[in-house]
């Protein structure tokens, strides 16, 4: 499912420039949160975050849509980056958010939350770029061949 989001956030910072991956996270995490509101904030937050993330790191790395093409290795790098970024600050909240409140300490077990562990850091540390990265190449080989030539 991740991959599908960051091809279409990747496509939408393509296609719009300045920052149409936060527009396009904005407005899918309002909709998915629509369909789950007990989660709707952390839904929309993620959602939105991880548009800005794509914004900025494909600022970062000079990507810019144009009728020629786009480098598909630094599209590739750029999306492992933001997906990792997106990883680590969404495992981070669950995961860690319960340690940080002293309040918390007791619901760390339940329902939200998740509990720590040195595997699934790694899995998140491994998997975020590698979705990102077979996004990247996605959206690259996505523009290059299609749309490339379409004008908004």
């Amino acid at each position: 499912m991740m991959v599908v989001q960051a091809v279409l956030l990747a496509l939408s910072a393509l296609f719009l420039r300045k920052v149409g991956a936060t527009y396009v996270g904005a407005v899918g995490g309002l909709l998915t949160a629509l369909g789950s509101p007990a989660l709707g904030l952390f839904t929309f937050l993620f959602a939105f975050l991880f548009g800005v993330f794509v914004d900025a790191s494909l600022f970062i790395f000079r990507i810019s849509g144009s009728p020629k093409g786009v480098n598909r290795n630094r599209l590739i790098m750029a999306m492992a980056f933001s997906t990792m970024l997106i990883a680590v600050s969404s495992y981070s909240a669950f995961a860690s958010f319960p340690q940080l409140v002293p309040m918390m300490e007791g619901f760390s077990s339940v329902g939200l939350f998740i509990q720590r562990s040195p595997m699934l850091d790694a899995l998140v540390l491994l998997m975020g770029p590698v979705t990102g990265a077979v996004a990247g190449y996605a959206a690259s080989y996505l523009w290059n061949k299609y749309l490339r030539n379409i004008c908004i």
